[in-house]
C-alpha cells in the first residue's frame, strides 16, 4: 500500500503515513481514547513524515508519562501520537486521513492497559 496523508481539522498539522501491505486498526476502550473516539493505526516511526505543524504541536502526558500525546495548538486535534505500547512506534488516528482506510479492527481493552499490551504480542 502506499503511502497515505491526512491531519488535523485546521490543516496547521499534516503528515504523510505508510501503513503497511495489511493494516489493523485497534479501538481502545482507555479514559482518553473512548472520549475523543481514536482508532489507532500503528507504524514504525520511520513510516510516518510530520509534514507541517510541529510548531503547533502541544505535548500531553499522563499517568506513566510514557506517552507523548500530541495535539494541535490550534484546533485541539490529536491526529498522531507516540504510544506507550509500541516506544518504537507512532499511532496515527485513522479517524485523521484524508482517505479512510479499509482495514480490519481490533478491540484493545485500555483499561485493563498491562493485560491488553500482553496481547498484542500474540
Amino acid at each position: 500500500m502506499s503511502a497515505l496523508s491526512g491531519g488535523c481539522h485546521c490543516g496547521a498539522v499534516r503528515f504523510a503515513v505508510d501503513p503497511g501491505p495489511a493494516p489493523e486498526l485497534l479501538d481502545c476502550n482507555c479514559s482518553m481514547c473512548a472520549r475523543r473516539g481514536y482508532l489507532h493505526l500503528i507504524v514504525p516511526v520511520r513510516d510516518f513524515t510530520l509534514l507541517s505543524g510541529e510548531a503547533v504541536l502541544i505535548d500531553y502526558r499522563f499517568g506513566t508519562g510514557a506517552a507523548r500525546h500530541r495535539f494541535c495548538g490550534m484546533c485541539g486535534i490529536e491526529s498522531f501520537y507516540h504510544p506507550r505500547s509500541h516506544p518504537d512506534g507512532i499511532s496515527v488516528n485513522a479517524r485523521c486521513l484524508d482517505t479512510p482506510l479499509d482495514a480490519p479492527i481490533r478491540a484493545f481493552d485500555g483499561r485493563d492497559w498491562e493485560r491488553a499490551r500482553a496481547g498484542l504480542d500474540q
